[in-house]
């Protein structure tokens, strides 16, 4: 078996190997390993009686079992195969790929970062609650679309002004693209995960929301403590300073 084993094989071997790891990651995030392991058990069995021990009428069963068994798979785990499709098409060789076909005359992204550390800093200071969604590669517009649209330049003073407590917007989130404010007052899918902490409130709930659903940062400033958080990719950073926010914000820093 091993004389013709080649690079071929290898590949393949490598290729398994990775993308069992990449799921089981997956699904220790979640919180879904438990299932993950069900799962694997079920086809360790199947291969050993279909393919080891040849027992047929065993072996049949399961064949059908396996076969009604994926598309079951896919309907439980929706959320969690777009949250792999979505840190797939967000991961940082793809975007080189990408990158190597735009326009290199596209303004800076990063001309909305001093103002947004300054507004949260300041919100931070006077405790007033805010959540900021900054877009990313994923488009957003779902989502700009269930808040008030505003195409504004990104100004701490009026990110502020959105976020004071007698707004009418300051419930909802803003959303901030291509150094624009394209809306305020969004809303964002929440989390229900049962691993956040009892003392993040619905803001955090939203932006981590957020964070699994796309490959936006999220900015979020607690009105009870007077912190700054931020999400991405079902990762929260919590109680950063000023300096680490801009180092995320920036790509220097990882979440």
């Amino acid at each position: 078996m091993f004389v013709s084993f080649g690079i071929k094989d290898a590949i393949d071997v490598f290729l398994v190997a990775f993308l069992m790891y990449e799921i089981y990651k997956l699904m220790k995030s979640s919180g879904t390993l438990t299932i993950f392991s069900g799962v694997v058990s079920i086809i360790v069995v199947w291969v050993l009686v279909s393919q080891v021990l040849e027992m047929k009428l065993i072996g049949g069963i399961l064949d059908k079992f396996i076969g009604v068994g994926f598309i079951i798979l896919v309907i439980l785990f929706q959320d969690e195969i777009r949250r792999f499709l979505v840190a797939l098409g967000s991961n940082k060789g793809w975007r080189f790929l990408y990158g190597l076909f735009r326009d290199k005359r596209e303004t800076s992204k990063e001309k909305y970062i001093a103002p947004v550390v300054l507004a949260c800093m300041n919100m931070a200071r006077k405790k007033t609650g805010a959540l900021i969604v900054i877009q990313r590669e994923m488009d957003l517009s779902p989502y700009i679309q269930t808040g008030e649209m505003f195409n504004a330049d990104v100004n701490a003073r009026l990110i502020e002004n959105l976020f004071f407590k007698n707004s009418p917007l300051h419930d909802g989130a803003m959303i901030i693209a291509n150094n624009e404010i394209k809306a305020a007052g969004c809303i964002l899918p929440v989390a229900h995960n049962a691993g956040i902490p009892k003392e993040m409130g619905l803001r955090h709930r939203s932006g981590l929301g957020m964070s699994l659903e796309t490959d936006a940062l999220i900015v979020i400033v607690s009105e009870e403590r007077g912190t700054i958080t931020v999400a991405h990719n079902g990762k929260l950073s919590i109680d950063i300073s000023a300096e680490d926010l801009q180092q995320i914000l920036s790509g220097e820093k990882e979440v």
